[in-house]
Formats: structure tokens, sequence, C-alpha cells
């Protein structure tokens, strides 16, 4: 039973050893270039969608060391894909409608030093279709993926740097 209970502990001891913290600001919906609902109202879209990303974010702020803050604002998005308006409006994925949005962050430490900040940057995945899709199901896939690449290549290539 005690081995046990060391294993469970063990397992799980890594989720709390990083601990990252994360404030996301969202604008208007209404003012992003393409968040617009295929099949659902607004609305209702609009608030998965803010769910689904803060979900994913979250998610990859437990990789930051304990103490770390991330403050973000998304400034634009223009969802992957593009919806078409017919007898069933349907968001049709080609290459051309690629993930872009546009973010304002900072990350600081423990001691509440500025590591890394941005206004206004651009990401985008213009060869979103020419990579291998795993997770393919997965709502909001690629735009999941435009995040998790930005997360890699700004914020803990440069804690890994520091």
């Amino acid at each position: 039973m005690n081995k046990l209970c060391l294993v469970i502990l063990m397992t799980c001891f890594p989720l709390f050893v990083s601990a990252g913290e994360v404030s996301i600001k969202w604008l208007d919906f209404n003012d992003y270039r393409d968040v617009r609902p295929a099949n659902e109202t607004k609305g209702a879209f609009h608030k998965r969608v803010q769910r689904q990303l803060d979900k994913h974010v979250n998610k990859l702020v437990t990789r930051l060391p304990h103490g770390y803050k991330l403050n973000m604002t998304f400034e634009d998005i223009d969802l992957a894909g593009d919806v078409r308006f017919n007898m069933h409006d349907i968001r049709v994925i080609k290459s051309i409608h690629f993930p872009r949005m546009k973010l304002t962050y900072k990350l600081t430490n423990k001691a509440g030093e500025v590591l890394t900040q941005a206004e206004s940057k651009v990401i985008k995945d213009m060869g979103f279709m020419d990579r291998v899709r795993i997770g393919r199901d997965e709502v909001l896939y690629f735009d999941k993926r435009l995040i998790t690449e930005w997360f890699k290549e700004d914020i803990e290539s440069y804690i890994q740097q520091s």
C-alpha cells in the first residue's frame, strides 16, 4: 500500500513543481478578424473558443517554473479556415486560410522582473496544412498548435537560455 502511494505521489509531483501562472485578457470577439461560427450561435461559439484557448494556454503555462507569470492579451484572432455560408454553414479548412493571431505578452519571474515581452506580436502558420497532424479531431487543432509553437519559441526557449 505504501509503495502504491509513493508511486502515485512521484507521478503527480512534477505537476506541482512547475506551476507558472497566466492572466489572459480578451478583447471584443466581434472585433477579431475571423472568429465566426459555422453552425452555432455567435455568443456560444465565442465562449467556446475562449474556453478552449484559455484551457490550452493554462496547460502550456504549467511548464513554467514556479513563480513565473505570463500576462497576455489576444488582440486579434483569425482562426484556421473560413466559414462558407450556404444551406449549412461550415468552416472549410484550406491552406490559404492559415491561422493568425496578434498577441501582447509579458513574462515575469518570481521577483517580478520582466524576462521577455512583446507588443502586438503577429504569429501565423502559413504552412499549417503541410505538417503531420497529430490529434486532428481536437477542437481548434491548428490554432492551438500555433499557440504551442509561439510558446515554445518565445517563452520556453527564453527560459532555457536564462
